[in-house]
């Protein structure tokens, strides 16, 4: 699949590598150096080398060859069901599994699992790898996901998750004491500009993204919230949270690198999830139970406060 892009003025002089890995987010910069590599980036119709500066109106080619996605197995694997209809199906993920399979995980996903439950009846609008998933968490965040048995909701949903008319509440225990009992981070978000598998608050290139938090209980060096999305960006609690300097407990990408207690991951737990239902209009929320280990640490966190 070619790609082309015409650099404005204000890009002149950049390096071609620097400047494709902000024009596409969701690629690798090491990525973009291979393309280039291997000769599938021109400029002006010109293979260019990652050195290469840009000038004012270049026209650049980015020819990313199609990969052949592998065969997605059903798996028997055990399902935390919260709500299910002839529609929709709304699973309580565990900690610990990735939603859809990719490179490294192409078995014991969510995906694999719901391919093995619902059998041929998952959405395909999402292609062949992500069958029935309109939404993601991430893979050490536990919680509510929606899941669509067809397309007709599936894009009712998508159209409400544009809207950011979906009710999403997730708790979680963050670093420090947060003094005000609630507030809004209004920040936008976009790819890290170093660390391209890291989000960041970015003015420059960011998506508009606001997470709404309240207190629900402080500890001695800890407090547990809960956050309400108005947007969804990826990764967009524990990048907010770090950005107003309480991190997620546990989260070594965007917080400390050590942690006081043993954690897989980020404290964070989809715990509402509410939709109008596309078929009959009518509003379902459920709330998945906090997680043992969840439970487990705010224990402790209450007995040394």
């Amino acid at each position: 699949m070619i790609q082309t892009v015409t650099v404005e003025k204000e890009f002149s002089g950049n390096r071609v590598d620097k400047f494709l890995s902000e024009q596409f987010p969701d690629l690798s910069r090491s990525y973009i150096q291979k393309l280039i590599k291997d000769g599938h980036v021109t400029a002006n119709g010109k293979i260019v080398k990652a050195n290469y500066k840009l000038n004012a109106l270049d026209t650049l080619a980015l020819d990313k060859p199609e990969l052949q996605e592998p065969d997605i197995v059903p798996e028997n694997i055990p399902i935390d069901i919260l709500y299910e209809d002839e529609d929709i199906l709304i699973v309580n993920k565990p900690k610990g599994m990735v939603v859809h399979p990719s490179a490294g995980h192409y078995s014991g996903t969510l995906v694999n699992a719901l391919m093995y439950h619902c059998k041929d009846q998952l959405s395909g609008i999402n292609g062949i790898m992500r069958p029935g998933i309109v939404h993601r968490i991430d893979m050490d965040t536990t919680g509510s996901l929606l899941v669509c048995k067809n397309d007709f909701v599936h894009q009712d949903l998508a159209e409400q998750l544009k809207e950011h008319s979906i009710q999403r509440i997730y708790h979680a225990i963050v670093h420090g004491v947060i003094k005000e009992d609630e507030g809004t981070i209004d920040a936008p978000i976009g790819r890290h500009p170093i660390e391209r598998k890291k989000m960041s608050v970015n003015y420059k290139n960011g998506k508009h993204a606001v997470t709404h938090y309240k207190v629900i209980e402080r500890f001695k060096n800890y407090t547990y919230i809960k956050c309400q999305l108005e947007t969804g960006r990826t990764h967009q609690i524990r990048v907010h949270m770090a950005h107003i300097r309480h991190p997620l407990l546990g989260d070594a990408v965007y917080g400390p690198a050590k942690c006081p207690f043993k954690l897989q991951g980020q404290t964070l737990h989809a715990k509402t999830l509410g939709i109008v239902h596309p078929r009959t209009h009518e509003y379902i929320e459920v709330d998945a139970p906090l997680p043992d280990y969840f439970i487990s640490l705010l224990n402790k966190l209450k007995q040394t406060s």
